[in-house]
């Protein structure tokens, strides 16, 4: 059933964020600019969009929820692109904006995909990281082992230890609930 929530999430969400608004902004879903630029548009947009599947069928599956935030995963998702960014959904998201920019050589989309950027930065920041601290005991060190974005740090090897403290039903009763141990989470 997730499966078919987070499918009907993205048509709706992601469909209308990343697909209709950004052909609203460029006028329609003509091509315009030359070959070289519909090539790489096309190949940033598919690269987008191949993120963004990836990260919803590891939400899904692995974390038990959907990206609605009314029924987010229920085990913190850290396999997958979640190895290297702690949001590669929004990541995937934004390049796809980026794509139908370049793709159509549209300045309009462009600065679209920068605002876009920065609301997802503020939402992150403001509301779903004091979200997660709250609700995965082992937040902080996966926050600590992995990037917000992408790059700083490494990416979280191996497999994650005591899958049971990433459970909602064993929620955050203390800071020493979950830790790292070499570059892996483990149970306290």
């Amino acid at each position: 059933m997730n499966i078919v929530k987070t499918l009907l999430f993205t048509v709706l969400v992601p469909g209308t964020v990343a697909g209709l608004i950004p052909a609203w902004i460029r006028g329609g879903w003509g091509l315009r600019g030359p070959t070289w630029a519909t090539v790489a548009g096309a190949i940033v947009l598919a690269a987008g969009v191949a993120i963004y599947l990836w990260c919803a069928w590891d939400f899904a599956t692995a974390g038990r929820g959907t990206p609605l935030p009314q029924d987010p995963p229920r085990a913190l998702v850290v396999r997958g692109l979640y190895r290297y960014s702690r949001n590669p959904m929004y990541v995937g998201v934004v390049t796809a904006v980026l794509g139908q920019g370049v793709w159509a050589r549209s300045g309009g989309v462009l600065a679209y995909a920068a605002v876009l950027a920065a609301f997802f930065h503020a939402r992150v920041v403001w509301f779903e990281e004091p979200a997660l601290r709250r609700t995965f005991a082992a937040y902080d060190a996966y926050v600590a082992a992995v990037p917000r974005w992408f790059g700083r740090r490494a990416a979280l090897r191996g497999h994650v230890e005591g899958a049971r403290m990433f459970s909602h039903d064993h929620r955050k009763r203390g800071a020493d609930e979950g830790r790292m141990r070499n570059g892996r989470a483990v149970a306290a």
